[in-house]
């Protein structure tokens, strides 16, 4: 059986437990619930959370579905979500890929449902990438597709799109990457890169889609929602600058990361990333990718490793070890440790120490 089939059957069967869970008034409990009066939107995970909350103001609950401390990689949604998602107004997910389970989660909610979903990365242009994370994450898109087309309108549109993205995946075998650009035992392998809100440019792009699906959810409230993303543009904007004046003068351009999340940030702001893992931060890479890494930092003069939060350091303290360099810490802003909730950080506040720390390393 093909890994697409198989998936598709995996998720075929998925959504039909999720059901009968439902039927039943079984599941597991979600990070919210649904509130009368108000526009309710349902969000994957933290960054299109964080921007729907700034931009839907008390007119607007959201409901996030990733928990806490969770790595988006290693989630599937529950049954109590496929109740909330069918009472919402709106929908919106990530795209180019990134949730592989959208497609069936969508079939399943209720048929009375009129929730409608919204891709909130339409119109960036992609990346391309080898490598795949085993359960669709990243496949979706050809090579700098700009997937700028309208938002589907009503729910079995949108159902019909998603399923169009699900299907669409790039099999064919390509020639292998250069040593160090990717650590995947999966090189060969194209697929599009889904991490467009790393980079402030693409966020602004997101913000606005966001915004334009309030405006047309609930349109009595257009002016509070364009009010308040003008102010979230307005920061994601000066984030922007920022990035792209502190980075432009630093005389190293190369850094080293966990895994393959970086493409947006570096192309935007002219660095190149070299990847232990791909797309998957749980891709297992090959002991040569260690190797050529290790010669990679060696010859650059990179003094820093990058490793993440959510997901384990220890091929990254690894090859750090190998190389004779420290370690510092790049988020790709996924979702937020319990601590970093706990503490008030926000997406903000994490880019800003990314770029803090990359002009550290790129010194």
């Amino acid at each position: 059986m093909s890994r697409n089939k198989k998936a598709k059957w995996t998720w075929g069967l998925a959504a039909l437990l999720s059901a009968l869970l439902i039927v039943s008034g079984c599941g597991s409990k979600s990070g919210g619930s649904i509130v009368e009066g108000k526009i309710n939107v349902i969000t994957t995970f933290y960054p299109i959370y964080e921007f729907t909350k700034e931009i839907g103001g008390e007119e607007v609950n959201v409901v996030n579905l990733l928990p806490t401390g969770v790595e988006p990689h290693d989630w599937t949604p529950k049954s109590q979500d496929m109740v909330n998602a069918s009472k919402a107004q709106l929908f919106l997910y990530n795209g180019a890929g990134f949730e592989g389970w959208v497609p069936s989660f969508l079939k399943g909610l209720n048929k009375d449902s009129e929730v409608k979903a919204v891709e909130v990365s339409q119109g960036i242009q992609l990346i391309d990438a080898e490598g795949d994370d085993g359960h669709n994450h990243g496949a979706g898109h050809e090579a700098g597709h700009d997937h700028s087309h309208e938002a589907e309108e009503g729910h079995d549109h949108s159902h019909e799109s998603a399923e169009e993205e699900h299907d669409h995946s790039h099999d064919e075998a390509a020639a292998e990457a250069p040593a160090g650009e990717s650590g995947s035992a999966e090189e060969s392998i194209h697929h599009t890169d889904p991490h467009t809100w790393v980079s402030p440019k693409s966020a602004l792009i997101m913000a606005e889609n966001i915004k334009n699906s309030l405006v047309d959810a609930d349109p009595e409230h257009k002016a509070q929602y364009e009010q308040r993303y003008e102010a979230l543009k307005d920061k994601l904007a000066k984030l922007d600058q920022d990035f792209t004046e502190q980075l432009s003068g630093l005389p190293k351009k190369d850094i080293v990361v966990s895994h393959q999340a970086f493409g947006y940030l570096c192309r935007d702001y002219g660095l190149t990333q070299h990847a232990i893992m791909g797309l998957s931060p749980d891709a297992e890479p090959r002991a040569q990718d260690i190797v050529n890494l290790t010669k990679t930092v060696k010859e650059k003069g990179l003094r820093y490793v990058f490793f993440e939060e959510l997901v384990s350091d220890k091929l990254a303290k690894t090859l750090a070890s190998e190389a004779g360099v420290e370690t510092l810490v790049l988020n790709p802003v996924e979702g937020l440790t319990k601590e970093q909730a706990a503490n008030g950080e926000n997406y903000f506040t994490i880019m800003e120490k990314n770029l803090q720390n990359l002009k550290k390393a790129l010194q």
